[in-house]
């Protein structure tokens, strides 16, 4: 099958994040078996969901992962013009979708070059992962990863996260955590404010030293100019509580994030944070014994994503694409978890981060042939002599 057939049949599976993903995952083993390549699943406990590895050449030290997601977010209240799950070409050169180019684009990349990579003498073994539940916390990651290490004897070296890139070659992106704080106060009424606890009141007063933290962090010199903002982020996005004006609230949560860059550390804000939350509590208890902060993960945290700009992925990178300027990115990944369990990791993937998440998303066509190309050089890299001595 031509990579926009196999598009085009990935994009006919409407596996949202958080979904089941066994539809899209069946297909692509079964396309891949027939190769006569064995995959391996790595479903959830539930049996609804699962990964999926395999590797294609010889059971030997180093090789490298290409990895992507089989999951797409939502469409629904978007203004689409096509129908999203419907790949149409509208003679633009342009492929329109969802997850055309987030990242539905890549694994069709990596499928349509299977023909080629099963009739190559690969010194070095190329292995295919692909996860579920990226979109909605890159949550499978951590564990395909470690079953793929456990499941081969020999280790590969090196992952490709094919997130959209324009194929520029993305070496770093901020960590992310989402929480949710919960605030229980006294509820009375309004004229009784300094004889009770307010919530809404307690709660402002966390969001407030959420963001004198972060500037904190700026004032000491914490940057790193390689992202925008060159800083780690804490943003409050929801907050909800109360039900009168004239009411103290007793109940209030507001959910907010911390996007880290890689040289800071979540934890020691997070420690601090709930030491702050503790004092808090502790002056407040003689007014209302019942006062309590809690935070909880919304989810659990993605890790920062830092390669070295000299480091052997930006080399064997070089070798392949002809785009060599290096970059970061504002959004995360699962190039973090990769790289925190040992595989030294690098973005790159055919498409525009600009069209994800939207409306009409679509990638172009030169983009896929690009992509393909690079693909072609990486198994024809791996055939090589260099290939054993280098990488």
């Amino acid at each position: 099958m031509t990579t926009e057939t196999i598009l085009s049949k990935l994009i006919a599976f409407p596996v949202l994040g958080g979904a089941s993903n066994l539809t899209i995952i069946n297909w692509i083993k079964d396309y891949i078996e027939g190769f006569g390549i064995k995959c391996t699943l790595v479903p959830n406990s539930e049996g609804t969901k699962a990964s999926l590895h395999c590797r294609i050449g010889p059971a030997i030290d180093g090789g490298i992962i290409l990895s992507g997601h089989t999951d797409v977010v939502p469409v629904k209240g978007q203004d689409w013009q096509t129908d999203p799950f419907i790949l149409t070409d509208k003679e633009d050169g342009k492929l329109y979708g969802r997850g055309s180019c987030d990242m539905k684009g890549f694994i069709a990349c990596c499928l349509s070059i299977l023909p080629q990579l099963v009739a190559s003498n690969l010194k070095k073994p190329i292995y295919f992962a692909f996860s579920y539940d990226e979109e909605i916390g890159c949550l499978s990651a951590p564990e395909l990863v470690e079953h793929l290490k456990d499941h081969y004897p020999e280790h590969p070296k090196y992952a490709i996260i094919g997130e959209p890139s324009l194929l520029q070659p993305i070496i770093g992106h901020k960590g992310i955590c989402l929480y949710k704080t919960t605030v229980n106060g006294s509820a009375g009424h309004s004229s009784r404010i300094r004889q009770e606890v307010s919530a809404i009141h307690e709660a402002a007063r966390l969001i407030l030293w959420l963001e004198h933290k972060m500037n904190q962090l700026i004032d000491s010199g914490r940057i790193d100019n390689r992202f925008v903002p060159p800083h780690s982020s804490l943003h409050t996005g929801i907050i909800h509580g109360g039900i009168a004006p004239n009411v103290i609230a007793d109940n209030v949560y507001f959910s907010w994030d911390a996007r880290m860059i890689p040289s800071d550390n979540l934890s020691e804000v997070i420690d601090a944070f709930k030491q702050h939350c503790k004092n808090r509590m502790d002056e407040l208890k003689p007014i209302f014994a019942d006062f309590k902060i809690e935070t909880e993960e919304i989810h659990p945290p993605v890790a920062a994503f830092d390669s070295k700009e000299d480091s052997d992925i930006v080399k064997l990178m070089s070798k392949i694409n002809p785009n060599t300027n290096i970059g970061t990115v504002a959004y995360a990944s699962e190039a973090g978890q990769f790289n925190e369990a040992g595989l030294q990791s690098i973005i790159c993937g055919p498409g525009s981060i600009n069209q994800a998440h939207r409306a009409n998303e679509f990638i172009d066509k030169e983009e896929l042939s690009k992509y393909t190309d690079l693909l072609k050089r990486l198994i024809q890299l791996f055939s090589s002599e260099e290939a054993v001595r280098t990488f």
